[in-house]
């Protein structure tokens, strides 16, 4: 069993990893041990002194060595002596903030739990076991409920809460995180994924600082500008070396993640819903389910803690038809044409597309309603004849002949103040009375709260794929949100408006994915402004990133790689200069690093030269023969773009048979030994060979010494490297 108690004490194991808590004599519920398995109880180690002005709970009388503020705590509390950053905070209704929650019961289920409205990591019950315990408030009837989803051979742990309110008063929570977890010893320091619109998951490494660090949003979504997703590791860990674990949050609205070393260098993490953009009124019998985070740690550095989350998120996380399946190489006409285009101009890229080998074409924005730009037409999801002769089942037909598929853009959460929509229903879209709203790319919010909202987008989005043979959705969304209000909610609960706005949007796509399995849902949000677990529960690919540019996407999608499978991570060949930094990059070294993920165009094929257009032949014939390899393979970065003046990364394939080698060199440099680097993941005892030469290398030969990469010549230099295990000579 994955799950055992013994004497107060919870050993949570995994395949190599062992989580462990214990419920004291005061009933209150100690962290001890995240990490290797010990075979033992970790308990020896919390030896406290009497440290000054850390107060005792009363229970313990004179013994003032045990403080709340001091000890590792498994889900900590505010107002009763902790001073340390909570994890759950309530206001009861005479005005007290404290909450007092000690151990009462616990239960083992089979199976992996699953969270009413929320995604949350699936599998069956051979696979998981659940643990619940259940705190008890010791003045209220408040209960907390933690619940630990343990996936044994995935090394995979994750954490949910549920508050529940028992009393006959309402109670309001301020503060609900999901994951809280307690360190007394380490040197640490935490790795987070920064960045801004066309430069998401830049990769941080800091030392903790004595004090609070955080990275969060409150912009309504999970954010270009920080990702929900964080490494501790200890200090010295690299990508083959170290311990370090990982968090990885299901959501995909605002979130807070916090870290305090504390005054006797002990560390805490907590995770969840971020507070500022948060309340819940929880009346009597009512529960409260906060969002699932995803926790691993590796005792062997980050690419072996990728690799367990690219697992869970591939088979525990992504569902559907192309949850493992191969997916259509694509083009989509929104750098070529933009909002000026027909259905004659798009069937003649989509000719092109299909006489290169390229499986689907894609509709960008602007077939809809009056969409000539990006002020007006957005909810008039109505085909604009204008623009498509005959409307959109004709243009399908159309480009179904050609043998290709057909998708399109939709951007469902959003209105414009120019459109039917609007004018019929103004009250549908989030505005505060009496206020002017901040518009973002001139376009408001719908309030995904409101059930007839959600009923609306049901029916026309179900609608448009009912009547046309549509294979592939691209779901987009492209402004921060502010401006919080909702008729539907009395005006002591507005700030319950971005969680359910979250909750609206989960519930229309698993509604629309669980009627459409064989439709492809792709996530966007102004690129990769919604990168998160939670909408990969929905759309197992999202598009990274609205920077195309070959340099910078090596950078983007190396921190993206740290938790989220090469699958899931949208990836297209764009024209040059790059409409976002006027870059020119040759189009093998753009169709390199676009191959390091869900493969695809956007640019008008017919202004290609023949010889590039025999390129991309080339490159859909190559991603096509390596995709098994490249989705299904095990994923090593094996350099640092930001150090090392190159960005390489590595497929291996689970049985060592195989190896594809990919990146770019940035810069040449003259008189210059060639560059080598170290690989992974393969045979010590085999023989591989370079494809197209005679050489023959040992695994261990190519894991220690290295590989000799090609000579560079020029600046953004592509290096593709394909390695076969041969018998031996």
């Amino acid at each position: 069993m994955a799950i055992t108690v013994e004497h107060g004490v919870f050993h949570v194991e995994t395949a190599n990893t062992l989580y462990q808590m214990k419920a004291d004599h005061f009933g209150v519920l100690n962290h001890l041990w995240y990490g290797a398995k010990t075979d033992n109880v970790m308990d020896y180690l919390l030896d406290y002194p009497d440290v000054g002005f850390s107060g005792n709970i009363y229970e313990a009388e004179n013994l003032r060595t045990y403080s709340l503020d001091t000890l590792p705590l498994e889900y900590a509390v505010g107002g009763v002596g902790d001073f340390r950053v909570p994890a759950v905070s309530v206001t009861h209704e005479n005005g007290s903030c404290a909450l007092d929650l000690r151990y009462q019961e616990y239960h083992i289920l089979k199976g992996k739990y699953q969270i009413p409205g929320l995604p949350a990591v699936y599998a069956g019950e051979e696979e998981a076991e659940t643990l619940e315990i259940v705190l008890k408030d010791t003045a209220t009837d408040v209960k907390v409920i933690l619940k630990y989803g343990v996936l044994e051979k995935e090394d995979i742990i994750t954490r949910s809460v549920v508050v529940q309110n028992r009393g006959k008063t309402p109670v309001i929570l301020n503060r609900v995180h999901s994951l809280c977890m307690d360190f007394p010893y380490g040197d640490w320091e935490w790795i987070h994924f920064h960045g801004r619109h066309t430069k998401e998951r830049q990769v941080e490494r800091v030392p903790l600082i004595h004090g609070i660090q955080e990275s969060g949003s409150n912009r309504g979504m999970s954010s270009h500008q920080q990702n929900p997703a964080v490494i501790l590791c200890e200090r010295g860990t690299s990508e083959k070396k170290g311990f370090c674990i990982g968090a990885a949050l299901m959501y995909s609205g605002g979130f807070q993640m916090q870290i305090e070393r504390d005054q006797l260098d002990q560390v805490r993490l907590v995770m969840g819903i971020h507070p500022d953009t948060f309340s819940w009124k929880l009346e009597e019998g009512e529960s409260f389910y906060a969002p699932e985070v995803i926790l691993s740690c590796a005792e062997n550095g980050f690419g072996e803690l990728s690799h367990r989350f690219h697992q869970v998120i591939r088979n525990n996380v992504c569902r559907g038809k192309y949850k493992l399946s191969k997916r259509p190489v694509l083009i989509n006409n929104w750098e070529a044409t933009y909002f000026d285009f027909n259905d004659t101009k798009i069937e003649e890229i989509a000719k092109q597309a299909a006489k290169l080998g390229i499986d689907m074409m894609v509709l960008d924005d602007g077939w809809f309603g009056k969409r000539d730009s990006d002020i007006s037409g957005l909810g008039d999801w109505f085909v604009n004849e204008e623009k498509l002769q005959g409307g959109l089942g004709r243009l399908v037909e159309r480009i179904n002949r050609l043998g290709m598929k057909f998708g399109i853009w939709m951007e469902p959460e959003m209105v414009s103040e120019d459109s039917e929509l609007y004018r019929n229903h103004p009250g549908w879209a989030i505005r505060i009375p009496g206020r002017n709203p901040m518009r973002g790319r001139y376009q408001l919010a719908l309030d995904m709260a409101n059930p007839e909202v959600i009923a609306y987008l049901y029916e026309v989005i179900s609608n448009i794929l009912r009547e046309n043979n549509i294979e592939y959705v691209k779901w987009d969304i492209n402004r921060n949100m502010c401006d919080w209000y909702t008729p539907t909610l009395p005006k002591d609960r507005q700030l319950e408006l971005p969680h359910r706005y979250i909750l609206g949007l989960y519930e229309l796509l698993e509604k629309l994915t669980g009627e459409f399995p064989d439709v492809l849902f792709e996530g966007c949000c102004g690129g990769g402004g919604r990168f998160d677990a939670g909408m990969l529960y929905y759309c197992p690919q999202i598009w990274c990133s609205d920077d195309t540019d070959a340099y910078e996407r090596t950078i983007i999608q190396y921190g993206t790689s740290f938790f989220y499978p090469v699958s899931t991570v949208g990836a297209h060949v764009s024209a040059v200069p790059n409409h976002q930094t006027g870059r020119v990059s040759a189009i093998g070294t753009r169709g390199t690093v676009a191959m390091a993920g869900s493969f695809g165009y956007e640019l008008d094929l017919n202004m290609l030269s023949e010889e590039e257009k025999q390129e991309v032949f080339r490159q859909v014939e190559t991603y096509r023969k390596n995709q098994d390899l490249i989705y299904n393979g095990l994923y090593y970065r094996l350099c640092d773009p930001m150090e090392d003046n190159m960005s390489i990364w590595e497929f291996a394939a689970r049985d060592g048979e195989q190896v594809l080698v990919q990146g770019v060199v940035y810069r040449a440099e003259p008189n210059a030994l060639r560059r080598r680097i170290r690989l992974a993941g393969l045979a010590k005892e085999a023989k591989y060979q370079v494809a197209g030469e005679e050489n023959v290398y040992t695994g261990a030969a190519l894991m220690a010494g290295g590989i000799l990469l090609p000579e560079i010549k020029g600046d953004d230099a592509a290096v593709q490297i394909h390695l076969k295990r041969v018998s031996t000579l």
